[in-house]
């Protein structure tokens, strides 16, 4: 940018320039030989008084000079400036159980939706379209930047339509969308975690101008159950069980995510034993069947014994001997 500016203030006067094509550079010191490299080349080519010759293709700088100054290049200026819609992230609390089995729930969001007035137009109803102003209906206006050149660029009062509409939309001031609240069901899979994320393709920001909407992603938050953990598409739980059940064996009552279940116990059962209940933990997520549902079983030791069960206790201990 610093070398073009020091060129244009060359090129942008005449004495300056003729003593640049005698001097180089370095003509303010009047004796100077060359410098400036390559854009000495440019200057005397663009003159017309020798240096070395090249040759560009203007379309190519106008794409390099759209970038620098924000214009737009040949890419934005056939086209109309449709937008997409931005996409809106939103987070939804889930119990336990619903993630497992999944449910059904509906938000309310605030967003841009099409205007229901004009249809996205941005028109008012009934009113007249004709070619805009300021580019005569091409839907371009060319930028001077200097040195002579001028570049195509969106036209900023038609946004690349050519046409325009003789009165705004009364309800989105012209832009096609504006503010609305929308009620959105959502349908949440069985078996879905937490922190996974539902995309809705489509149900975001709407786009302004004929642009595709936007998406919406929905943050999954599962309430955890103090009852169960899961683990991938099992679950776990803890059971207690007295000293004498894990001695003799029988069987106790278990919750599970289907309701309550009656485990049988073994004789000799020893405390942290895992037992493993087949198809009863979560719902395979896009998939087919469940995973299980693993149980471990804490032996309960007994405290505050009374006389006679402690002689009970220690007859055992005597006869185990």
């Amino acid at each position: 940018m610093k070398e073009i500016n020091e060129a244009y203030g060359v090129l942008g006067n005449e004495d300056k320039r003729k003593q640049y094509d005698q001097f180089g550079q370095t003509f303010d010191q009047a004796g100077g030989q060359g410098g400036f490299g390559g854009f000495g080349d440019f200057a005397r080519g663009f003159g017309g008084q020798g240096g070395q010759s090249f040759s560009f293709d203007a379309s190519d700088m106008g794409d390099i000079f759209g970038e620098l100054f924000g214009m737009g290049g040949r890419n934005r200026t056939t086209r109309s400036r449709s937008r997409q819609g931005a996409d809106v992230k939103a987070e939804l609390g889930i119990s336990f159980l619903e993630a497992a089995f999944g449910t059904e729930k509906t938000i309310q969001l605030d967003k841009d939706a099409i205007c229901q007035k004009c249809g996205g137009s941005g028109a008012e109803p009934g009113a007249k379209t004709v070619n805009c102003a300021t580019c005569k209906g091409s839907g371009q206006i060319v930028k001077n930047i200097g040195f002579g050149f001028g570049f195509p660029s969106v036209c900023p009062d038609c946004e690349g339509a050519g046409k325009k509409a003789e009165k705004q939309c009364g309800a989105c001031r012209g832009k096609g969308v504006n503010r609305q609240a929308e009620t959105i069901n959502i349908k949440i899979p069985a078996g879905i975690d937490n922190g996974q994320t539902i995309r809705l393709t489509g149900r975001g920001q709407a786009g302004s101008k004929g642009g595709e909407n936007g998406d919406l992603y929905i943050k999954i938050r599962v309430t955890p159950d103090p009852r169960f953990k899961r683990e991938g598409f099992n679950i776990r739980s803890n059971a207690e069980i007295s000293f004498t059940v894990a001695a003799l064996g029988g069987k106790i009552e278990i919750e599970t995510i289907d309701g309550k279940l009656d485990l049988k116990i073994p004789e000799g059962t020893q405390s942290g034993r895992i037992f493993q209940i087949k198809g009863r933990g979560v719902m395979i997520l896009n998939g087919r069947g469940r995973g299980d549902h693993l149980v471990t079983v804490i032996v309960k030791t007994p405290t505050r014994l009374n006389h006679r069960q402690k002689e009970l206790l220690e007859e055992l201990e005597n006869l185990a001997k």
